[in-house]
């Protein structure tokens, strides 16, 4: 099925859309393209809506984690909403969900930024 992938900034806020499969395929394209927005739009946090993901493998959580690190050194916060069962239960099962916040919606996460939607 493949990834699609969309970024949008909101002030420093970078929101990271996804649907389809992040696997092993996709996860490098996924990360270069992620860290490139990072950088050239001086973002502090991430908004990751997962609400489209039907799955995610080791390495699509080493994608998050690796950006997730990224955002913790510059002092910001990252985010996750609307996350599919499949993906829930591998958040839920590495722990993730024990260093990243999970809000129901991408309106309400960007809210507790500090950014209107």
């Amino acid at each position: 099925m493949g990834l699609s992938t969309m970024f949008e900034v909101k002030k420093d806020v970078l929101i990271v859309r996804m649907s389809g499969e992040l696997d092993h395929h996709e996860a490098e394209a996924l990360r270069n393209n992620w860290k490139e927005m990072m950088y050239t739009n001086s973002i502090k946090h991430v908004v990751l809506n997962l609400e489209s993901v039907s799955f995610m493998d080791s390495s699509g959580l080493g994608v998050v984690l690796g950006r997730y690190k990224e955002v913790l050194q510059v002092g910001g916060e990252m985010v996750v909403c609307s996350v599919s069962t499949p993906v829930r239960r591998l958040f839920e099962m590495s722990g993730l969900f024990k260093i990243v916040r999970l809000e129901e919606n991408e309106e309400h996460a960007l809210f507790t930024l500090g950014v209107a939607s």
